[in-house]
């Protein structure tokens, strides 16, 4: 944004993610995106860490030509000479004005960025700031500003929750990394098609799941009726996004028409992933375990969601222990980003492998875990609820428990 022009491709992704390291943008971040986009834009893209594609950015002004990759270098040079030459304005972006509203219209829109982000992020001291700097470029000027810009960043880079933030986002970074698992040189398998064991809330999320990401999807349930309901339920949860203008109908229809319905094994054969999401019972899990072992290729990966069993219940009366694993999903599976990949000694490291490669395809958080009680998340929530209950034993209301709880932060109770 310090440069007199920017050039693109249509896909590249523009943003200033800052906020999600619990700092704010830099190098004049927080006066430039205002004077390029305009406020409302800006203190969007900012505040959410959102990021726009190339077509986007070029519309709002961020980007001042949309060429393709080939093309980039050769379209920033030329752009570059004219404006040496002046046959384009030298236009820096810290003086522009043309795209800021009025001062009086300018605290409407920093007024209401306030209350939304204390609404969303109470405990929060680095989107506030954010907010505070902009305001100050729109009062006083870009150069004004720029020395406050200078002085928050320093002040919230020390602080704890920019520190926590930044723990967060390198940790996350990490659980793709597996020691004796992703560094012996294991190359992920193509996932073409899945399979999905149970068109419940959580199957159908699943299903959704993979069919946004473009991969062919096979839902089998036990009759019609049930069949019937994880479809309709794997179409609201596509018809959600259409509502909200994060998909256009055709996209609708392109991403249902990867979906099919089914009410046997049939079409598992080609399946390179089958995933059961029935409900919690040690001997139907296993008899759908032993079918699927009848029914799909010897390199087919078998996934468990399940949440409480033991894995190597679930697959005793299978052969191919090594193809068994867990991929526990959490509610609503197309929307919560965290999936727990759960092994077993048994566990091949391919297929671990494969299975991190879809979880990126999928856009999911994978942690992967060993086959013990409560896994990663549940494990860490019981000694949370154990503690909670003892409270509510020595007299504390619950509703102050979970007042207290959501003061600090955290979204809800245990009791709610």
């Amino acid at each position: 944004m310090v440069c007199h022009a920017r050039v693109s491709t249509p896909s590249a992704q523009l943003g200033l993610p800052e906020l999600q390291l619990g700092i704010i943008p830099g190098m004049g971040g927080t006066q430039r995106l205002p004077r390029l986009v305009g406020l409302q834009k800006a203190l969007e893209m900012m505040l959410m860490s959102k990021s726009i594609k190339g077509v986007e950015a070029h519309k709002f002004g961020l980007v001042d030509a949309i060429v393709s990759a080939d093309k980039l270098v050769s379209t920033a040079c030329s752009c570059a000479l004219e404006i040496h030459e002046h046959k384009k304005p030298w236009l820096k972006s810290l003086l522009r004005t043309d795209r800021l509203t009025d001062i009086v219209e300018a605290k409407k829109i920093l007024k209401s960025a306030r209350v939304q982000a204390l609404k969303q992020s109470a405990n929060l001291q680095h989107p506030l700031v954010c907010i505070d700097v902009i305001e100050e470029g729109i009062l006083f000027g870009p150069r004004a500003a720029l020395m406050k810009e200078v002085l928050s960043g320093k002040m919230l880079e020390q602080s704890q929750t920019s520190k926590s933030l930044r723990h967060v986002f390198f940790a996350q970074r990490a659980t793709s990394k597996i020691p004796n698992i992703t560094n012996l040189g294991l190359t992920p398998r193509r996932i073409l098609k899945a399979a999905i064991v149970g068109g419940g809330l959580m199957g159908s999320g699943i299903a959704t799941a993979f069919i946004l990401s473009d991969i062919v999807v096979v839902l089998k349930e036990v009759n019609e009726k049930f069949l019937n309901t994880g479809i309709n339920r794997i179409k609201a949860n596509l018809q959600s996004f259409v509502k909200k203008g994060r998909m256009t109908k055709d996209d609708y229809e392109n991403k249902l028409s990867l979906l099919s319905g089914v009410l046997d094994y049939e079409q598992f054969r080609d399946a390179d992933v089958v995933i059961e999401a029935v409900i919690e019972d040690i001997s139907l899990k296993q008899q759908i375990f032993s079918d699927l072992e009848r029914s799909c290729h010897s390199n087919c990966i078998f996934a468990t969601n399940t949440s409480t069993i033991d894995l190597q219940l679930i697959g005793q009366q299978t052969a191919c222990q090594d193809r068994i694993v867990g991929a526990h999903f959490f509610s609503p599976a197309h929307v919560m980003p965290l999936l727990e990949i759960v092994r077993t000694q048994q566990t091949s490291s391919q297929v671990i492998v494969d299975l991190l490669d879809v979880a990126k395809k999928i856009r999911k958080t994978p942690i992967v875990v060993g086959s013990c009680t409560g896994f990663a998340v549940n494990r860490m929530f019981f000694p949370y609820g154990q503690v909670a209950g003892l409270l509510v034993d020595y007299g504390l209301d619950v509703y102050h428990i979970d007042h207290v709880i959501t003061q600090f932060g955290m979204p809800m109770g245990p009791f709610r």
